[in-house]
């Protein structure tokens, strides 16, 4: 493996640790939210990402509680995902990267990032009826725009999993003839 190859893998293993961090600096600060908006809702313009939804609570708190779960669902979920891909990076070694540990770890990062499209779709489709029915969304939909971009991304990485999974068992096959 060349020193460029080696070097390109470690920026991308800080890369990664550095969107780990950040997503989940992000879920812990929706969290803190979540629970400002229950037990102290006047503070909530002044919170993480001034998500006011103060008005959402008092026309139904059923769709207050909704709403806010999809947010920190998903927020929970993307943490989750790079600490998958970090963990990957970890343990992946490039000489011999045909291992039933990627090969599995990258079809769980298939199922993590298709579920997060999955759920990030029905999110948007449940706040645009909302909005028809007179909500306010403006303010929670960028946590859901990017929906389409991770079912694509899921079905992307499902085939390379698939990929892996395939020269995996020719390694093994390989191995075992000689």
């Amino acid at each position: 493996m060349s020193t460029t190859n080696n070097f390109v893998f470690k920026a991308l293993l800080i890369v990664a640790w550095l969107i780990f961090v950040a997503l989940s600096v992000e879920a812990g600060g929706l969290l803190v939210n979540f629970f400002f908006s229950m037990f102290k809702p006047e503070s909530l313009p002044h919170l993480y990402q001034k998500l006011d939804l103060t008005e959402t609570y008092k026309k139904s708190q059923m769709v207050f509680f909704g709403v806010y779960g999809f947010i920190l669902t998903i927020a929970i979920l993307k943490a989750c995902l790079f600490y998958l891909v970090t963990r990957l990076m970890h343990k992946m070694a490039l000489a011999k990267p045909f291992s039933a540990f990627v090969a599995k770890q990258i079809s769980r990062i298939s199922y993590f990032t298709l579920f997060i499209g999955l759920l990030s779709y029905l999110a948007r489709q449940i706040t645009a009826s909302l909005l028809r029915q007179g909500f306010v969304t403006e303010v929670i939909n960028k946590f859901w725009e990017d929906s389409q971009a991770f079912i694509l991304m899921g079905a992307v990485i499902y085939i390379i999993a698939a990929i892996f999974n395939k020269g995996v068992a020719i390694q093994n096959e390989n191995d075992l003839t000689v």
